[in-house]
């Protein structure tokens, strides 16, 4: 077989040169041969080679100078030192620096053939390596592009059944139509402004979002029923948090909205239900939406009174920081002009879609 390697022969002693490449001539390799490390410095910059066999002990750029330049500029080209001298310290230093193999002369025509052979081969796996890692990098780019693109895809068709599940839960309470998507928009704008996005902020989208999908499973005579509840009825009604929670825990991406379903009616007294958690103990997505909920609550129009004035709304949130919610939480919604808020109530009453709302 036609081998087309290029090996750059480097000696001081042009008969050696000489033997040398007419050696590995005649097993097919195409040879040049210089006389000193600063000819086969520029050697090698002018045309690349694939093995480099140099003699240790030369004038000006000896061998293990060479060597150090061929592995800082070429790492990938093997270096064979070749030398008369029979001291096993050099050898050992020649390793430690990088060289492929080492010859003594006199050297058998067998010896140099396999050594050749052997560091040709070598430098025909590292390329081998290379070009094998940068497919693979590329390949792995390129699934990982179409996993993120899948995983996104999945995630809005997630949200595409969760916005048709608020949309249930409207059916059947049309008092409060709206008040899912409103009151999410308001969570999201509140939690952002705290410093929470990422995941944690699609957690507390969906987790406001779904906050009353627990009542799917109260009775219509309690959650229609157009006066006041009496206390087994608030009981019962008061059951929704718990339903909710067990209906999403088992989603595997539903798990951590499930805790803010959960959780949402608790207290920052600890007056809440159904745990009766205090401070910090309630998650902080459930003691954002407690603002956001009692907002939407409060400037929106019910059949038995017509919706408060933002003023008043935004003094109420005041005057029960500490007890019903979370002071931090208070002062990021007091932060906002009284604009933003009655926007969002406005604006996120229309269609929308919940990885939209969330930003992400």
């Amino acid at each position: 077989m036609l081998m087309t390697e290029k090996i750059l022969v480097v000696d001081d002693e042009e008969p050696l040169r000489e033997v040398l490449t007419s050696l590995l001539e005649a097993r097919g390799y195409l040879c040049r041969a210089v006389a000193n490390g600063h000819e086969a410095t520029s050697e090698i910059e002018r045309d690349g080679h694939d093995l480099v066999i140099s003699d240790i002990l030369m004038p000006g750029m000896d061998g293990l100078a060479l060597l150090e330049r061929v592995r800082t500029r070429n790492p990938d080209v093997p270096v064979i030192l070749v030398t008369a001298m029979h001291d096993i310290s050099v050898a050992i230093l020649a390793m430690r620096n990088g060289a492929y193999d080492y010859i003594l002369k006199p050297f058998e025509k067998e010896q140099l053939y396999m050594s050749v052979h052997r560091a040709l081969e070598h430098r025909r796996l590292v390329r081998e390596n290379k070009v094998y890692q940068r497919d693979l990098e590329r390949l792995v780019e390129q699934k990982t592009q179409q996993l993120s693109r899948a995983l996104r895809e999945l995630e809005q068709s997630y949200d595409y059944t969760l916005e048709a599940l608020g949309g249930a839960l409207d059916a059947r309470d049309a008092e409060t139509e709206g008040h899912s998507q409103r009151v999410t928009a308001v969570t999201i704008t509140l939690a952002k402004s705290m410093g929470v996005s990422g995941e944690a902020l699609r957690h507390i989208a969906r987790g406001a979002f779904l906050h009353d999908i627990g009542k799917m499973g109260i009775p219509d005579k309690i959650l229609r029923k157009p006066g006041p509840l009496d206390g087994d009825e608030l009981g019962i009604m008061h059951n929704h948090c718990e339903i909710g929670y067990s209906l999403l825990a088992t989603i595997p991406f539903l798990r951590e909205p499930a805790q803010i379903v959960l959780t949402h009616q608790e207290r920052y007294d600890g007056t809440g239900y159904p745990r009766g958690l205090k401070g910090k103990q309630i998650p902080l997505g459930s003691r954002i939406f407690a603002v956001a909920d009692s907002l939407d609550a409060m400037i929106s129009n019910r059949p038995y009174r017509k919706a408060l004035s933002i003023e008043l709304a935004r003094e109420e949130i005041r005057k029960h920081s500490g007890t019903q919610f979370d002071p931090d939480v208070v002062k990021a919604f007091m932060d906002h002009p009284d604009e933003v808020w009655t926007d969002l109530h406005r604006e996120a009453s229309a269609p929308f879609r919940l990885f939209q709302l969330a930003g992400v």
